[in-house]
């Protein structure tokens, strides 16, 4: 089994910053793409970003240019640096892997979420 351990959610000021990490833990498995949803109350859950195993990113419109994603692979984590967080910026955060395991096949596994407020 793997698990998504989620951290660095908070309240933060609009214009302020936070890092949000998630790290993958279990036996035997590799990640092939990683990244972060979100969901806002009354909202459906969205894509944030995201990074494969090669390093190649994906950004919603509404936060490329402030947010940016990184992983490292030794540690199998990957972290979501915000910067200029906005008021609509407030929601859940979930970190999604795709995830192979032992018998090849593609899992996918979510965190636990971790919020995050921004106030104005």
């Amino acid at each position: 089994q793997v698990q998504l351990v989620e951290s660095g959610g908070g309240l933060v000021q609009a214009g302020g910053s936070l890092r949000l990490s998630c790290a993958a833990s279990g036996s035997s498995f590799s990640i092939n793409s990683i990244g972060w949803h979100r969901q806002a109350p009354g909202e459906q859950r969205e894509l944030v970003a995201s990074i494969g195993s090669g390093g190649s990113t994906n950004y919603a419109d509404s936060v490329k240019g402030r947010f940016t994603i990184s992983r490292d692979n030794d540690k199998n984590t990957v972290y979501l640096q915000m910067n200029s967080l906005k008021p609509e910026d407030s929601a859940v955060y979930y970190c999604k892997a795709i995830i192979r395991r032992v018998d090849a096949r593609l899992y996918q596994y979510w965190g636990q979420g971790t919020q995050v407020t921004v106030s104005s």
